[in-house]
């Protein structure tokens, strides 16, 4: 993207000029992705920048930030450009060997706090933990959470680590490189996950955005139901009793998931909707 150089830009004008170009781009939260872009620039929040919508930029700015919007343009997520996202209040820092947090994931964190005794001495597994999101927010929740965050990609686990160090809360978090179950030991109050769900013939028609993220946390197997075969298969000889597992799903897949687990000796308790409508955590109980 190209800004003249002949006048000082301000913010005002960088914004409109880059949103503008971002969404010729075909980013469909054009503005936005301009605001956040030029705040993480210049140390700014949103509500910062219009407060100096009138305030001319240096030339070192400008030329800082028309590469970061050179690179949204080529539809890289704002998230691996700024180095961070949002997830239950807490900055989490992400790059692209982590899955970005998404808002609907929180859900997961919400329902494992509504199953358990708060102040009360609680083990939890979380697995395909990516950036540690969950495990993080809900160690942030509760001090007396002790989480065992499992991931198959040690840049994964070091990327996640990075943050429990950055949030303070390592100490309540062991990070264990595991292809799910196979290295963990001990059982658990809850196991929770956000496991790779998409249909493997749906992978090659996501968002330029998406597809930039790791395969490996978004291939779901041939029908998207890989992942929870496998932890529901196996998550019982992990849980206390009564024990709860909390699963992230896509919108097509509650009536499927609910089978699965019912077929694994579990007791289906609720499918909760997300912000959208849409069908987002299942919860089983094994006593």
């Amino acid at each position: 993207m190209t800004f003249t150089m002949t006048k000082q830009h301000t913010i005002g004008e960088l914004i409109n000029l880059s949103a503008g170009y971002l969404e010729g781009k075909g980013c469909s939260s054009a503005r936005l992705d301009a605001e956040l872009l030029l705040g993480h620039v210049l140390g700014l929040d949103r509500l910062d920048l219009y407060l100096n919508f009138d305030k001319p930029l240096s030339g070192k700015e400008v030329e800082e930030y028309r590469q970061f919007i050179g690179r949204r343009g080529r539809r890289i997520p704002v998230a691996y450009l700024t180095g961070e996202r949002e997830f239950y209040s807490l900055p989490i820092k992400v790059d692209k060997n982590v899955l970005i947090p998404r808002p609907e994931t929180e859900f997961v964190v919400d329902k494992v706090l509504e199953l358990v005794e708060p102040d009360k001495p609680t083990k939890v597994l979380d697995l395909g933990t990516g950036s540690g999101a969950i495990a993080l927010a809900l160690a942030c929740q509760d001090p007396y959470f002790k989480i065992t965050a499992v991931d198959i990609s040690p840049e994964a686990l070091q990327v996640a680590e990075a943050n429990a160090k950055r949030l303070g809360v390592d100490h309540q978090v062991d990070f264990l490189h595991s292809d799910l179950f196979s290295k963990v030991t001990g059982t658990y109050s809850v196991i929770c996950s956000n496991p790779p769900y998409i249909k493997r013939e749906e992978m090659q028609q996501l968002s330029p955005e998406v597809g930039v993220e790791p395969a490996l946390a978004l291939d779901g197997g041939p029908d998207g139901l890989g992942f929870y075969r496998r932890i529901l298969d196996q998550a019982a000889s992990f849980l206390e009793q009564p024990g709860f597992v909390v699963l992230e799903i896509g919108w097509d897949q509650g009536a499927d998931v609910r089978a699965i687990g019912e077929n694994s000796g579990f007791t289906w308790l609720d499918t909760t909707k997300d912000y959208g409508g849409q069908e987002r955590v299942v919860v089983f109980k094994w006593m």
